[in-house]
């Protein structure tokens, strides 16, 4: 199960605009807590509780016990809006959770004994093809994160969905029915070596190398039976 991290807030007197403004300039930033089949709550985060939550892996799919007033809401990260140039939050969305909350999140994909991999060993190259995966559970039931194990692997194996363990009461998200999680793919170097080889072949001849039967003469060089240069004199006419 992820972590629970908590977060200090106060209630917005105003919503919109106006309210927003008037919370950055008291140094917080303003957020909403939805969901629930309750009413939004307007409110307005101590910066330093938060930010150092969002610079975590994870931070959409762990829960927040956000302290409002006194009062603990129970709520998971779902939308930040940040400042284009300072990167700094401007504003946050956040889900109300309660005990039987079923929720959708994306849960990271983690590796591990990549030395282990003979694949890898020999210059495979490890092939990420989820670096996520989107899960229904409730909210106390989200794993904090997938492990695939490496172990073993050669080049050309692939590890799918199926192979990784996942908790009971919780129900990956997917398009096709076990696709790809990773696969060790063969090493780069090889088809780059392949294609200079071909390019070598078919490349044009080397400096200082005699042309081709049949190749145009070079520029300047005059072909017999040519027309004299502009200004230069025809050759005399042969003596009878």
């Amino acid at each position: 199960m992820a972590e629970t991290s908590k977060v200090i807030a106060k209630k917005r007197d105003r919503a919109g605009k106006g309210g927003a403004r008037s919370s950055r300039r008291e140094g917080l930033i303003p957020a909403v807590i939805y969901g629930d089949k309750q009413a939004p709550v307007m409110i307005a985060v101590e910066p330093k509780s938060v930010e150092r939550e969002m610079h975590k892996e994870g931070f959409f799919n762990h829960t927040i016990k956000i302290e409002v007033d006194g009062t603990i809401i129970d709520a998971l990260p779902r939308d930040v809006q940040v400042d284009p140039v300072t990167d700094k939050p401007l504003h946050l969305d956040f889900l109300r959770v309660g005990p039987d909350s079923i929720i959708s999140v994306q849960v990271p994909v983690h590796f591990k004994n990549e030395g282990a991999s003979p694949g890898i060993k020999r210059g495979g190259v490890l092939n990420i093809v989820m670096h996520e995966i989107t899960v229904r559970t409730k909210a106390t039931s989200i794993p904090e994160y997938f492990e695939v194990d490496l172990t073993g692997l050669e080049i050309g194996h692939s590890v799918h969905l199926s192979a990784l363990k996942v908790p009971e009461g919780v129900r990956t998200v997917t398009r096709d029915k076990d696709p790809t999680v990773a696969s060790i793919a063969a090493p780069t170097v090889v088809r780059e070596a392949a294609a200079e080889t071909a390019t070598a072949d078919g490349a044009a001849p080397a400096a200082g190398a005699a042309p081709a039967a049949g190749a145009a003469p070079a520029a300047g060089a005059a072909a017999a039976g040519a027309a004299p240069a502009a200004g230069a004199k025809a050759p005399a006419p042969a003596k009878k």
